[in-house]
């Protein structure tokens, strides 16, 4: 039986291409390799076609794609013959929308507000502009709706199978209400010639036998639906009939009949992009196809959890990964109830079971503590390491360079400040304007604040909205925490301070409806529903505004390190100290023992290799500088120079330098179509010279000529011959950099988390280019060949990637040999002495008497000549005080070259002694 916090765990990104029974047979080689719990990708039934899952159409049952019910049972039962548990990563807060395949949301199409579904999505039914009846905006035109009509794009078609009628735009099925069907009917019958008719009278009386706007209702509908198939020739006249609705640019009248009906429906067609000004339903950050999920209503929890409680039930699930918990109305609500479901699925035989959740903490952001919650998937702990490891003194000399590139300071908050503007004039204008709506409702709402203007009002939330430093709040309905109340106030007054305008109260009046002090006794009576909206939808705005600005469009324009621009991280940190690194992994073990640890994710901007040699730059930010000019002199004749339009732009240049060296393998030969997608993504992520909204196809077609002109060797040769020589280097500091980063994710306080195919070197771009097959058969193979690994001479051969999993297995039979060391285990700074001093960062980890010294080195440049050759043990001067720890030879020092004798990090069993507990509240004492 696998543990209840697990040893270590594995994502498998399921696809049709990889489904359970593909993740069925690398069970064995997994849990050889060490790993105790696999961690899948959401596979309940997602949108046909999907390469990540979280499109979920629905949430009750298997994708179909996977294996379905039955693929899923031998996965599940591969899993408990290796002795491994299962970790799924859920999709509560949103769901996929628009096409044909949710029922949900088709059924609040046909029916509207009065769809039982209906309560299900965040829809602000009356805020359609210029509408008579409210509905739902629908963005799924490529063209406006004027022209899809004319064109005759958009097509009214009769289901037999069903007796029920629907209006099609390609792949988009838009069912019509069955109010609607007498009309339907009697025009279909007319155009037909069909009115003396056996079967064209019956369709007549069935059309007459239901009047008035509420019929047939819902229990009706069915009825009036199984009359209409039930009529012998209805469909032959039905086919006749749907000529009336037949519309293109030369048929005005039955253009106007479709219209008409169309518009009389709970829906209403729109080109894409009006999604950005005009939707009204909660969207999952800018994506239209994806609609936020109302979890906090009883009954839609209860029918979307149903199949998680079902697996838990069975014992087939041991763990879950909450997706996007910043989209939640009400997050502390919502893990109450998850709770309580588990604690009912479990039944007699409630044990442990494990729970992170998807957050992404700001700059000394502390996690909310939510009930069953473990920790985080690990992004916070990702960017320690990496600034842990990183040359502080190299960032200065990089500043630098950013500032001549850029001609910009390297001070990141102009650049996010104008990314959250771009996002708020762009991608989430209709949020926003909901919002701002609401607000002004509340405001007019009593005589002291209803001079307060729309427009004022706006303004005041956008600077709100602008200044707001991390992802969210959490208030419930009961009113704000202590913590939430200061962000909010420092939040305000920061905004305050950009109003150039006469407050007369507009920031108190926003302040106290953020708290919901507006609710307070003795104050202006105000709508107490609309203010507790207010609150708690701008909580579910600041996160995807965050989101689409930081992670989707800042790290895409700020490239001073790109190692740095990583998920939860911030662009312009700077290194951390080992002490300061030994204090937070304290704190951890007190607060968050449990949560994941990555290093490589699904969602991260680069893979964890890649990301290690970028890192090397720091060490050599003087040759960095020097090869970057000479390559823009070498280059500069493939550059595409229309006007002033210039591709690609200084900046992405400077930017594509480094995601070569972070990519760069010369036997790679899709390396040139990969660089192009990922610079094509990245040219449009940054909404610069081009976006996704609005895409500027010269500059694309420019970058992309560029990419290919620099990376052939015929037109390249000079410059081809710099990069692979720099990136040779840059790959050796980073492969060690690599071992360090591994052994600290390894070995610190938390689970440690593998993404699919990283146990050997990966230097994948974004997705979708980390979401490539990965050749489990070839590792298994490689289990066996290293099982007595030789370091020396995986050292030696370090460049195809067996020395890094080698390392990663022996890491993990250390946890599944010692898991109590690594899961309840406590965290001890070791002192390091010596002219290397600040080039190791060192700690034990204990249990009892069980414990394991770690050692990893950083800033290799020294010790290898600039990256050109392996490190020599003899290299590191200086020695570990192990006082309390008691190695097989019995010394309470070790030096750093016979630490380092076969790898520049290590990882040894120990005993404690008595003096172990001395030199813990030695520690605690300076702490």
């Amino acid at each position: 039986m696998p543990p209840a916090i697990p040893i270590a765990t594995y994502r498998l990104q399921l696809t049709a291409d990889f489904d359970f029974d593909a993740a069925a047979a690398v069970a064995p080689y997994l849990k050889a390799l060490g790993i105790s719990h696999v961690y899948a990708s959401p596979f309940m039934k997602a949108r046909k076609g999907s390469t990540h899952g979280y499109d979920v159409v629905d949430h009750t049952e298997f994708n179909p794609e996977l294996g379905g019910e039955e693929g899923f049972a031998r996965f599940s039962n591969a899993l408990k013959q290796s002795d491994l548990g299962l970790i799924l990563d859920f999709v509560p807060n949103h769901v996929g929308v628009h096409f044909a395949d949710n029922p949900w949301w088709l059924d609040v199409l046909e029916w509207g507000p009065v769809s039982p579904h209906a309560v299900s999505f965040d829809i602000d039914w009356d805020l359609l502009p210029y509408r008579a009846r409210g509905g739902v905006l629908l963005p799924i035109l490529g063209s406006s709706y004027g022209q899809a009509l004319e064109r005759g794009e958009i097509e009214l078609r009769y289901d037999a199978s069903e007796g029920s009628f629907s209006a099609w735009y390609f792949e988009h099925r838009l069912p019509i209400a069955p109010e609607r069907y007498g009309e339907v009917l009697r025009t279909i019958v007319r155009e037909a010639g069909a009115d003396n008719s056996t079967a064209g009278r019956a369709m007549l009386e069935l059309a007459a036998r239901y009047r008035g706007l509420r019929h047939p209702n819902r229990n009706e509908a069915p009825a009036l639906k199984a009359a209409i198939q039930a009529i012998e020739g209805s469909a032959e006249i039905i086919a006749r009939g749907l000529d009336a609705y037949r519309t293109s640019e030369d048929r005005p009248t039955q253009t106007l009949a479709l219209h008409h009906l169309l518009e009389r429906q709970h829906y209403k067609l729109g080109h894409w992009r009006l999604a950005s000004s005009d939707i009204n339903y909660r969207r999952f950050f800018d994506v239209n196809t994806l609609a936020g999920l109302r979890v906090e209503d009883a009954a839609t929890f209860e029918a979307s959890h149903s199949l998680v409680k079902r697996l838990i039930a069975e014992d087939r699930l041991q763990g879950l990964r909450l997706d996007h918990i910043d989209g939640l109305r009400d997050p502390a609500q919502y893990f109450q109830r998850l709770r309580r479901l588990i604690r009912i699925a479990q039944g007699a035989t409630a044990k442990p079971f494990y729970m992170v959740i998807e957050k992404i903490l700001g700059e000394d952001e502390r996690l909310t503590k939510f009930s069953g919650v473990h920790g985080t998937t690990g992004y916070e702990w990702m960017n320690t390491i990496s600034q842990l490891l990183v040359d502080g003194s190299g960032l200065d000399p990089l500043n630098e360079i950013w500032r001549q590139i850029s001609n910009q300071s390297p001070n990141l908050t102009p650049v996010l400040r104008e990314a959250k503007r771009r996002v708020l004039e762009t991608l989430l204008t209709s949020e926003f304007t909901v919002l701002a709506r609401l607000l002004a409702r509340i405001a007019s709402g009593h005589y002291s604040t209803r001079d307060f203007s729309a427009d004022s009002l706006r303004q005041a939330l956008e600077l709100y909205v602008l200044h707001f430093p991390v992802y969210r709040t959490y208030l419930t309905a009961s009113g704000p925490a202590a913590h939430d109340r200061a962000l909010i106030s420092v939040t305000i007054e920061r905004a305050r301070a950009d109003w150039f305008a006469a407050d007369e109260g507009i920031f108190d009046f926003l302040r106290d409806a953020l708290t919901m002090d507006l609710l307070k006794p003795g104050r202006p009576p105000h709508s107490a529903p609309r203010v507790r909206r207010f609150a708690l939808k701008v909580q579910q705005f600041t996160g995807p505004m965050m989101a689409k600005s930081l992670e989707d469009t800042t790290f895409y324009r700020y490239h001073r390190l790109l190692a740095l621009n990583e998920v939860g991280g911030d662009p312009a940190a700077s290194a951390i100290a080992p002490e300061t690194f030994h204090t937070m992994m304290q704190t951890r073990v007190r607060e968050w023992p449990h949560g994941m640890t990555a290093t490589a994710t699904h969602d991260t901007k680069r893979g964890e290799d890649a990301r290690a040699r970028i890192m090397a730059l720091a060490e050599i930010p003087g040759e960095w500088t020097s090869a970057v000019a000479r390559w823009k002199v070498l280059n500069a004749p493939h550059l595409e120079l229309d006007g002033e339009t210039r591709a690609p732009s200084a900046t992405f240049e400077y930017m594509l330098y480094q995601a070569l060296l972070g990519a760069w393998d010369p036997d790679d030969k899709s390396l040139v179509g990969r660089i192009q997608a990922f610079a094509l993504k990245a040219a449009r992520e940054g909404k610069q010279e081009t976006s996704w909204l609005n895409p500027h196809e010269p500059y694309e077609a420019g970058v992309k000529t560029f990419i290919a002109r620099i990376l052939d060797r015929k037109a390249s040769p000079e410059f081809l011959d710099a990069l692979e020589t720099l990136a040779e280097r840059t790959a050796l500091i980073g492969a060690l950099n690599s071992l360090s980063q591994i052994t600290l994710k390894a070995t610190m306080p938390g689970v440690p988390d593998f993404y699919q195919g990283t146990e050997s070197w990966d230097l994948s771009l974004v997705d979708p280019d980390n979401r490539r097959p990965v050749d489990f058969a070839a590792r298994a193979e490689l289990l066996t060949a290293l099982e007595a690994p030789d370091w020396e001479a995986l050292a030696q051969s370090w460049r195809d990637g067996r020395l890094k999993f080698a390392w990663t297995r022996h890491l993990l039979r250390l946890r599944n040999e010692l898991p109590e060391v690594f899961t309840s285990g406590d965290y001890q700074p070791l002192t390091v002495s010596g002219p290397h001093r600040d080039h190791v960062i060192t700690f034990a980890r204990r249990h009892g008497r069980e414990a394991i010294i770690v050692a990893v080195a950083k800033s290799f440049a020294p010790f290898t000549q600039g990256g050109r050759h392996w490190p020599r043990a003899e290299a590191f001067e200086g020695e570990i005080d192990l006082t309390g720890y008691a190695l097989p030879g019995g010394d309470s020092r070790i030096q750093l070259s016979t630490l380092f004798a076969r790898l520049p990090v290590a990882v040894l069993k120990a005993k404690t002694t008595a003096g172990a507990k001395h030199a813990a509240r030695r520690v605690r004492a300076h702490g």
